[in-house]
């Protein structure tokens, strides 16, 4: 545990970095779609719909990583080896069956979301093929704790994303081509070839997963991914059911600054996840708690730092207009309690705290919904956000709260 600070601190940082580049991404993307209005609001919609599309696997994946993380740490190599043949086969099952899900549900969402072209809805298809194929391998590798290398492979991934995307859209200016770069970069998980021989060797018996454990943890993964997918960025799919284009553009930009305030803290949740799946007690707690500390912490610094910098920021993304700098604080905010969520409802997960990670997960549905409901324009979506966020928040803190001090919920045996 002596290495669970630093393991998580430089993951953190060759993340940021990655984060940096796709920024650079929307940076370069902003301006070559600015001249037709709505055209960069709808990309990054559609590739929050593709992550919609592929929650199967990210389920999958969660649940598995936690497995093979509990027996890489546990040195028990044999069983290690044939889990690892039971869990590829097991995401393997779930990788095809999603592919099928994500063909036949594609043109209905597609609709209700209001895709505007048939050829969105087929790049869109193309990256939810793609992503679950790639987060096949990414389960794996976050499994056997390489951090390093996967923050390598992200931050190759992102600058394949700009390279394709800078010069795709310069001759042609639409959506299809800048989501297309998001399928382009998962060529990058090619580069685990040259590590394959470090992957633990064929299983002379395979282990299948599937225990009552097993099933339980997988009930409890789909609610904790089903609820930060719907707190993250179930929002923007509200947008773009309801928004007219110019508003759509200047949420998009606005969102995805405050988006990142999560996202450029979450390699420390990776960290966190992975250690406190194999160690719960003893001395570990102190080392994680001081990595959920920093992570807090982190993420308020840059929410004051994101609202400080807000014009600074639009003006890098081409969207510097009184609309989109109104929307940063209310975003910013919510993003703040959702990033909270997030980290009490994976610690929730990793430590087997079953009410609490399905309590995570209606909570994820039940703010989704709200904003479906109650969010049918900027004004009304702006002023739901952070209400719903805080409340939620405020219901998981408290529980936690009772669960870290022996109280009612105990960890799943």
């Amino acid at each position: 545990m002596k290495n669970l600070l630093s393991s998580g601190i430089i993951f953190a940082a060759a993340s940021f970095l990655t984060t940096l580049v796709h920024y650079g991404f929307q940076m370069i993307i902003s301006r070559q779609l600015g001249q037709t209005p709505g055209e960069f609001g709808l990309m990054n919609s559609t590739i929050t719909f593709v992550g919609f599309l592929g929650l199967p696997l990210a389920i999958a994946s969660q649940t598995v990583t936690h497995y093979i993380a509990r027996f890489h740490f546990s040195q028990d190599s044999e069983r290690l080896h044939g889990l690892l043949a039971g869990c590829r086969r097991f995401l393997l099952h779930i990788t095809l069956a999603g592919s099928v899900l994500a063909i036949v549900l594609i043109q209905p969402l597609g609709d209700f979301f209001h895709l505007p072209r048939a050829s969105l809805t087929l790049i869109a298809l193309l990256c939810v093929l793609g992503g679950l194929w790639g987060s096949y391998v990414t389960a794996l590798c976050q499994g056997l704790a390489w951090f390093k290398r996967l923050a390598g492979i992200g931050l190759l991934a992102a600058t394949l994303r700009v390279l394709f995307g800078w010069q795709t859209t310069k001759i042609w200016p639409v959506a299809e081509w800048a989501v297309a770069a998001s399928l382009v970069m998962l060529l990058a998980n090619l580069i685990l070839l040259f590590w394959k021989k470090d992957f633990p060797g064929r299983a002379q018996t395979v282990i299948s997963p599937w225990d009552r454990e097993f099933v339980r943890y997988l009930v409890v993964s789909a609610a904790c991914v089903l609820g930060s997918s719907c707190f993250t960025q179930g929002d923007l799919l509200v947008a773009k059911r309801y928004f007219p284009a110019a508003e759509l553009d200047a949420y998009a930009a606005a969102g995805l600054l405050a988006r990142g305030l999560p996202t450029v803290v979450g390699p420390l949740l990776a960290v966190l996840f992975t250690y406190r799946s194999s160690r719960q007690h003893g001395d570990a707690l102190p080392e994680q708690l001081k990595l959920l500390g920093l992570y807090a912490g982190t993420l308020l610094f840059g929410a004051g730092s994101l609202f400080v910098l807000r014009e600074f920021c639009l003006h890098l993304l081409h969207q510097n207009n009184p609309t989109a700098a109104g929307m940063i604080p209310p975003l910013a905010a919510t993003m703040v309690f959702v990033g909270l969520l997030q980290a009490l409802g994976l610690w929730a997960l990793a430590s087997r705290w079953l009410k609490i990670s399905l309590l995570y997960g209606v909570l994820g549905v039940g703010y989704w919904f709200t904003l479906l409901f109650l969010g049918q324009s900027p004004a009304d979506l702006l002023r739901v956000l952070p209400l719903a966020a805080g409340g939620a928040f405020a219901v998981i803190f408290i529980v936690w709260l009772i669960a870290m001090r022996g109280g009612k919920i105990q960890p799943a045996a």
